[in-house]
C-alpha cells in the first residue's frame, strides 16, 4: 500500500519558503496569543480529546509540551524542506500507536482522517483569526493564499486535501459545521483549562518561587482571556466555559493594544519562526522532537 505521505523529492514543493504566505503568517510573534484557542478548539474534538487525556498530561509537563508543539509548527514552517519532511514523518509515526476508547465507549484511533485535518485547521483558524484579533488582519486574497500553501503543509503529515475545504472562502462554513456538530466537552479540556489558569512554573535556573508567583497571576489571566475571548460564543457554555463582562471588555482592551503595537514588532518579533528554528536547530536535527510523549502532537 503506498504511503500518504509525500516522497522526499516533493518536500521543496510543499514545504513553504522564506517570504511566503505561511511563513509571514507564523513570524509575527503576536500569533501565539492564539495558541490557547487552537488547542482548546482541538482537544473539543472527541478524538483528539481523548488521545491528548490519556496519553499526555498538560499538567505535569505545560512547559515542555509548549515547547514541544512550538518545534513541530515552527520546524515545520521554518526549518527547511528537509527538517519539514523529517518532522511530518516523526509526527505520523508517532500518532500510529494512539489509540483506545472514548469516555462514551466508542473506540477512537489518532490516525483518523478527521482528526488529523481538524488539528491542522484549528492551527489555521489561529493564525487568521488571531491576525485579526491581536496582529495585521489578513485581506481576502492573503487569506486565501495562506490557505492553499497550509494545505500543502497538510501533505507533510498526511493530511489529505479533500478532508479540507480547497479555498478559505469555503473554510468558515467547514469550521461552524464543525463547532456546531462535532465539538463537545473532554477531559483533556479541563487540564487544558487548569494549566492555563495555574501554569507550572517553567525549569529556569534562578527562578524565585515568589517571582513566579507574582508573574504567574497576570500570564494566566491574560492566557485565559486571550483564549476563551476567541472561542465562538455557542460553544463556551459546551465546554463550561466564560467570561465575565469585565474580562470581555479586557478582552478587547489586550486585542487593541497588541494591534497598536504593529510598529515595535520587528527584529525577532517580526521574525519569530526563524529565530525560534535558529534557537532550537541543533535540539530540531537531532530529533528531540520526536522524543515527545506521542499524544503531545496530536494536539500540536
Amino acid at each position: 500500500m503506498a504511503s500518504i505521505l509525500p516522497p522526499p523529492d516533493e518536500y521543496a514543493a510543499l514545504a513553504p519558503r522564506p517570504g511566503s504566505p505561511v511563513a509571514v503568517a507564523f513570524n509575527d510573534v503576536r500569533a501565539l496569543s492564539a495558541a490557547g484557542y487552537a488547542t482548546l478548539l482541538q482537544v473539543a474534538h472527541p478524538t483528539v480529546g481523548a488521545g491528548v487525556h490519556q496519553y499526555s498530561s498538560f499538567v505535569k509537563d505545560p512547559w515542555g509540551r509548549l515547547l514541544r508543539t512550538l518545534d513541530y509548527v515552527h520546524g515545520t514552517v521554518s526549518g527547511g524542506p528537509e527538517l519539514a519532511g523529517t518532522i511530518g514523518k516523526r509526527v505520523r509515526e508517532m500518532h500510529r500507536t494512539i489509540r483506545g476508547h472514548r469516555g462514551d465507549g466508542v473506540a477512537y484511533s489518532a490516525m483518523e482522517p478527521d482528526a488529523f485535518a481538524w488539528v491542522h485547521a484549528t492551527l489555521a483558524s489561529s493564525i487568521v483569526d488571531g491576525h485579526r484579533q491581536f496582529a495585521r488582519p489578513m485581506t481576502d486574497t492573503q487569506a486565501e493564499a495562506f490557505w492553499a500553501q497550509w494545505i500543502d503543509v497538510g501533505k507533510l503529515i498526511g493530511v489529505r486535501p479533500r478532508d479540507l475545504p480547497a479555498t478559505w472562502r469555503d473554510f468558515r462554513p467547514y469550521f461552524d459545521r464543525v463547532v456546531r456538530e462535532e465539538l463537545t466537552w473532554t477531559p483533556a479540556v479541563p487540564e487544558l483549562l487548569e494549566t492555563l489558569d495555574r501554569p507550572a512554573p517553567p525549569a529556569i535556573p534562578g527562578l524565585h518561587p515568589a517571582l513566579w508567583s507574582v508573574m504567574r497571576r497576570p500570564m494566566a489571566l491574560q492566557l485565559r482571556i486571550a483564549t476563551v475571548g476567541m472561542l465562538p460564543p455557542d460553544l463556551r457554555p459546551r465546554l463550561g466555559v466564560s467570561l465575565t463582562r469585565s474580562e470581555e471588555t479586557a478582552f478587547r482592551v489586550l486585542s487593541a493594544a497588541s494591534r497598536a503595537a504593529t510598529p515595535l514588532i520587528r527584529g525577532p518579533l517580526g521574525e519569530f519562526g526563524p529565530t525560534y528554528v535558529k534557537y532550537r536547530r541543533a535540539a530540531l536535527e537531532r530529533g528531540d522532537v520526536a522524543a515527545a510523549t506521542p499524544a503531545a502532537k496530536l494536539a500540536a
